[in-house]
């Protein structure tokens, strides 16, 4: 059975946590991290999370996240395979289905990275927004108590048009 679903007040220690393993994570990158990022709820200041810390790295190749599996390992992170995200490299510190960091790889500026960086920016932006995101998930949790997959499918919507709404408001400027 998952974990259950729990969305706790945003706190600060969520950003110094990322600063702690952003150091990690750039000695054992060195220079294939073309970009560090704090992404998902933990990095809004003012949203409420559940509390798992989302990293994203940016690198050139994405063949090239094989020759860091083992030093990844080595700090905690174990390498999951998603056949279903090809263009994603993943890796989760902390037990299956309550992993406490999750750590997404994307090639610098692809699709994924940038939808990743334009919602957080939007939250980030717009606190009315935020807080309506803040307010689905509390209702989500609830509904979705120990189902984790339900409850990140019932989000997508929501994060979908957000996406799309700072991608219309880019092409317009």
């Amino acid at each position: 059975m998952d974990k259950r679903v729990v969305i706790e007040k945003y706190t600060s220690d969520w950003a110094l946590s990322f600063k702690e393993e952003e150091k990690l994570l750039k000695d054992i990158m060195s220079n294939k991290a073309i970009s560090i990022e704090h992404i998902g709820s933990t990095s809004v200041k003012g949203l409420g999370a559940k509390p798992i810390l989302d990293i994203m790295i940016g690198v050139c190749n994405l063949e090239e996240v094989v020759g860091f599996i083992e030093a990844l390992n080595n700090i905690g992170y174990e390498h999951v395979f998603h056949e279903e995200f090809p263009n994603r490299r993943f890796f989760r510190k902390g037990l299956w289905r309550a992993g406490t960091h999750h750590l997404h790889i994307y090639k610098y500026q692809s699709e994924e990275w940038n939808n990743n960086i334009l919602f957080r920016d939007y939250l980030r932006k717009y606190s009315n927004i935020r807080d309506h995101y803040n307010q689905l998930k509390i209702e989500l949790a609830q509904k979705y108590s120990f189902d984790r997959v339900g409850y990140t499918e019932a989000k997508a919507p929501f994060i979908t048009a957000v996406i799309h709404k700072a991608k219309d408001e880019i092409k317009c400027r």
